[in-house]
């Protein structure tokens, strides 16, 4: 596969990436769960260390002010209000000695915590 990629109806601006190594994580969670369809849906939230904090679910249901990005395969899903914070961001999986886990790589980010779960803009 070529580079991180987003697909919809997206300009540069409102996009949102995803990693050939989260997109490889999230194919094999979707292919463990037992629903067709499923998606990762990515928000944020007020809280967390530093004012904003990220938060991932399982989704089979896009809504009106969603935005999709991903292809036939792996899907992620962003709201309207979470995508004016998330814009040109990238979800990333690592693992490595600490753990694994999904991370976002947020350019609008003046700040994260330690753990990179929560950021300030």
């Amino acid at each position: 596969m070529s580079d991180p990629f987003a697909v919809g109806e997206t300009t540069s601006e409102r996009e949102f990436l995803i990693s050939e190594s989260a997109r490889g994580r999230l194919a094999f969670l979707f292919s463990q769960e037992e629903k067709p369809g499923m998606m990762l849906r990515v928000t944020v939230s007020g809280g967390g260390c530093s004012g904003y904090q990220y938060g991932f679910d399982f989704e089979d249901t896009v809504h009106n002010d969603d935005m999709v990005f991903g292809d036939d395969d792996v899907k992620v899903v962003v709201d309207d209000t979470s995508m004016d914070l998330l814009a040109g961001s990238q979800i990333d999986f690592v693992n490595d000695m600490i753990g694994a886990s999904f991370q976002i790589n947020n350019p609008n980010a003046e700040s994260s915590c330690g753990c990179g779960a929560s950021f300030s803009i």
